[in-house]
């Protein structure tokens, strides 16, 4: 081999990925399967780190892996593929928003049933005899 060869613990270095998971990338066909020495170590192209650079970098904006898939077939084979990323893009900006609302509401309620409690605790000091309001809340069949 002329060039310097990359075992998959200095490509999991240099990529930020744990060795697991580009073995899983591997099993998915997200990564060709990488050339291999006599005595049968991975070994990684310039190429194949950056497309496992490339899989992070999608998986930390919240890309799924058959998006990711999608995306790295746009980026090996398509020149034109702008409007299609850009489509897939807002799809996600979309679910990232409904996400936050979700969050936003789960927290405002997650604040009044907190504040629920500390009322109870507050009138039944000492005493026991009231149910924990969150248990009941949860507890409730609606």
């Amino acid at each position: 081999m002329g060039r310097k060869s990359t075992f998959i613990g200095e490509a999991s270095r240099q990529t930020g990925l744990s060795i697991h998971t580009i073995r899983f990338y591997e099993s998915e066909g997200l990564l060709p399967e990488p050339a291999r020495t006599e005595s049968g170590y991975r070994v990684f192209s310039n190429q194949a780190i950056s497309r496992l650079q490339f899989i992070r970098k999608a998986q930390e904006l919240g890309f799924s892996l058959d998006e990711i898939r999608e995306l790295l077939i746009l980026n090996d084979h398509s020149r034109d593929a702008c409007s299609h990323v850009k489509s897939l893009v807002e799809e996600k900006l979309a679910s990232v928003r409904a996400r936050i609302h979700a969050l936003h509401a789960m927290e405002a309620e997650l604040k009044r049933i907190s504040a629920e409690c500390g009322r109870s605790q507050q009138r039944h000091k000492g005493n026991g005899a009231k149910r924990c309001p969150v248990l009941a809340k949860l507890d409730r069949k609606e």
